[in-house]
């Protein structure tokens, strides 16, 4: 499957994060297996609790729309400003969420440093030994 799109939206999400505290500007494009795509970026706060990464705020605008089946997402991340990119793993609440939602075996997590810089991996391969509804004897 082509995932240009996802990361160029990845990207071009990053330009909405709201960063006051860290200046530290991440995006995400999480698409079902359908085909649409859902965007976020990182939104920080004061107390910084309430912060909400990128892939977090794609998944819960995906899942509050009716989505469940997903087959990737792809993550750009760094400095506000930066001029090149390094690759940005998700932290592990992010996996966790993934872990939720997710076949760990086919969900591919695609860290992004431009549009022809990439590396894409397994959820599994990000997560190993992870838990999810499978562990709670829920089958999805």
């Amino acid at each position: 499957m082509d995932f240009s799109e996802l990361r160029r939206e990845a990207l071009r999400m990053r330009s909405f994060s709201y960063v006051p505290y860290s200046n530290f500007c991440v995006g995400a494009a999480l698409m079902t297996k359908d085909g649409r795509i859902y965007t976020g970026c990182n939104i920080e706060n004061a107390s910084y609790t309430p912060t909400n990464c990128a892939e977090r705020t794609a998944f819960f605008k995906a899942v509050s729309e009716g989505e469940m089946d997903f087959c990737a997402i792809a993550i750009a991340g760094g400095p506000k400003g930066a001029e090149e990119l390094d690759y940005c793993p998700p932290c592990g609440v992010c996996r966790q969420v993934m872990m939720e939602f997710c076949d760990p075996k086919t969900f591919q997590v695609i860290l992004v440093k431009s549009e022809d810089e990439y590396k894409t991996y397994t959820l599994e391969e990000v997560m190993p030994l992870g838990f999810g509804p499978i562990d709670m004897g829920i089958e999805k």
